[in-house]
């Protein structure tokens, strides 16, 4: 399989610029997803990829070809592309075989091609039904089936499971995933879904007016994020202030280890590049950081000792002002009294140990910490 390149890719529609300067890197068998908000240019980008649309400067590369440059544009039919749209796109009147082996020529259809390919998604016991007779999951693996059956050196995915309901878009993804992997296709992704592109991708790039602001592996977008916009638009996030000394934070919540080296993707001088001087700022703890303990589970003490031996520890003393319950996990927001100010802080807790509000509880955090700009 060939590996995807795009360099300084503009594109206009209009007086609208929708992607300026971008760049972007696909190894060869990886799955890369784009994740951006409604609005950022993915599914242009996508469309450029595949050579619907023409880019106003800037070069795409399939492995060794240059399939756009400011010389040439290979036409989508030559590019060896397969495309999956958001709603599969699937032809009503044509059965799933037919659909499947639509793009084949007739010696292809003849032959076993279709009904491998059909096993391949698990659907050959369908092979003779209408995508109306079909669940929505079933629609997206026929779609995909049609895709691969070109055997494309890159396939690109729009959003493909935004339409499914929430039990079906797991399943359906998990097994796309499977079936990816197994091909060994090399995959670009575009969602908006934060939770589907770090649970699914090799390698992350976030899409924000125009360009990549960072990309790298989901851990290091995660743990390491270029700026406070991306730290929440990747997730739930604490931002909270300190003192830096000597690689730690020094923090409400107690001293706490700062992580080092540069974050992949994102300007090599920012902060989070080097160990900061002696100085202030602000670091991010995400949810999962924070320990909570209520203080009827303070192992013996009162709640005013307890409170006194948690903060000597590196903690304070707060309230449950409300919680999320999802089954598996839960998020509390707490709300913490610091000096002379107050805050509410997100942490997340097994199911099992979600809290009533107005429960006075003990809250530590586990390093180490990113400081955010």
């Amino acid at each position: 399989m060939s590996g995807l390149a795009v360099s300084d890719l503009h594109k206009r529609f209009g007086t609208h610029s929708v992607l300026a300067g971008l760049d972007l890197e696909a190894p060869a068998e990886s799955l890369t997803a784009i994740l951006g908000s409604s609005g950022s240019g993915k599914t242009t980008l996508l469309r450029l990829l595949a050579g619907f649309e023409v880019p106003d400067r800037g070069t795409v590369r399939i492995g060794a070809r240059v399939v756009d440059d400011e010389a040439s544009h290979v036409h989508p039919e030559h590019r060896r592309i397969g495309y999956v749209p958001q709603e599969g796109a699937l032809f009503p009147h044509l059965s799933v075989k037919r659909n499947v082996g639509f793009g084949l020529s007739r010696e292809e259809r003849r032959g076993d091609t279709v009904g491998e390919l059909l096993e391949m998604v698990g659907l050959e016991s369908l092979a003779d039904r209408y995508p109306h007779q079909l669940s929505g999951g079933e629609q997206q693996r026929v779609a995909l089936a049609r895709a691969l059956a070109r055997r494309p050196e890159v396939l690109l995915l729009d959003e493909p499971f935004s339409s499914l309901d929430a039990s079906l878009r797991t399943r359906v993804r998990e097994e796309v995933h499977t079936l990816l992997r197994a091909q060994g296709v090399t995959t670009v992704l575009v969602t908006h879904d934060q939770e589907e592109a770090l649970s699914l991708a090799d390698t992350v790039a976030v899409l924000r007016n125009g360009t990549i602001v960072q990309g790298g592996t989901p851990g290091q977008l995660y743990t390491l994020p270029a700026d406070v916009e991306l730290a929440r638009f990747l997730g739930a996030v604490n931002l909270i202030d300190a003192d830096f000394e000597q690689g730690i934070a020094r923090t409400a919540l107690g001293p706490l280890a700062l992580r080092s080296g540069p974050r992949k993707g994102a300007d090599p001088g920012s902060r989070n590049s080097r160990r900061p001087a002696a100085d202030s700022g602000v670091v991010m703890v995400r949810p999962e950081q924070l320990e909570v303990l209520p203080h009827a589970e303070s192992a013996g003490v009162g709640a005013a000792g307890a409170t006194a031996g948690i903060v000597e520890a590196g903690g304070v003393a707060g309230e449950v002002e409300q919680c999320r319950y999802y089954g598996h996990d839960a998020l509390l927001h707490i709300r913490i009294h610091e000096s002379d100010r107050e805050q509410v802080l997100l942490a997340r807790v097994q199911g099992e140990q979600a809290l009533p509000v107005g429960t006075p509880v003990l809250l530590a955090a586990h390093g180490p910490v990113t400081i955010v700009e």
